[in-house]
């Protein structure tokens, strides 16, 4: 697996790509968005690894100008400004997870192998959150080895939110993607869905995470379950 790594820290771009490399990833190290835009135009990556504070170009605005190209090669954002706030915009504007500075170099490899497992899980229709799993084509839920059995409001909702893991949705935004097949739907109705689904989770390490006055997400809690 290739990553790309856009962080204008050498001592922290050397540890990282060493420590990496160690790990089995072969590693490309820019210090700016200009030197990254350069890097992907001439090679493919399976990750890309941002830090925010970039010269010349920030990160978000190197973010901004990936996506507006079209380019969903997975993007981890790595910041020493950890707010929920910024979180939630980076989120937004396509970044697929976010980690706080300073972190362990275990987490930031699993978080690698999720990311770039849900990326070639989006290619094939399939996708997953830790063990819950929906197969686009089959229109089925998993939850382990155990198909889950769902109201059609509920497939509906968990749907969304399983396609954007850890990116938070908005009662008005379910809405809006349910209104062609649930004309009746309300937020009263989602909160009653979210409800429902969270007891059909409450055993599996999968939770349905309310930001309030921002959305539901839907996470992996690898400690619980």
């Amino acid at each position: 697996m290739k990553l790309l790594l856009v962080e204008d820290d050498e001592d922290l771009a050397e540890w990282l790509t060493q420590s990496l490399v160690g790990r089995g990833f072969q590693v490309d190290w820019t210090e700016d968005g200009r030197g990254a835009e350069a890097s992907i135009a001439a090679d493919s990556y399976d990750l890309i690894l941002l830090d925010l504070g970039l010269p010349q170009m920030t990160g978000a605005e190197f973010l901004a100008r990936l996506k507006a190209r079209g380019n969903d090669t997975p993007l981890l954002v790595m910041t020493a400004r950890d707010s929920l706030a910024q979180r939630v915009a980076l989120l937004r504007d396509g970044a697929d997870d976010f980690m706080g500075k300073p972190f362990a170099i275990e987490e930031l490899e699993v978080r690698i192998h999720a990311l770039i497992r849900r990326s070639h899980g989006r290619a094939r229709g399939v996708y997953a959150c830790g063990p819950l799993c929906f197969d686009q084509a089959g229109q089925r839920f998993t939850l382990g080895d155990e198909v889950l059995s769902l109201s059609p409001r509920e497939h509906a909702v968990l749907r969304l939110l399983i396609q954007r893991p850890g990116d938070p949705l908005s009662k008005t935004q379910i809405l809006d993607r349910l209104v062609s097949v649930e004309s009746d739907m309300n937020p009263e109705a989602i909160e009653v869905i979210i409800h429902r689904l969270r007891k059909r989770l409450a055993h599996a390490p999968i939770q349905i995470v309310t930001l309030r006055g921002i959305g539901y997400l839907l996470e992996h809690d690898e400690d619980g379950g």
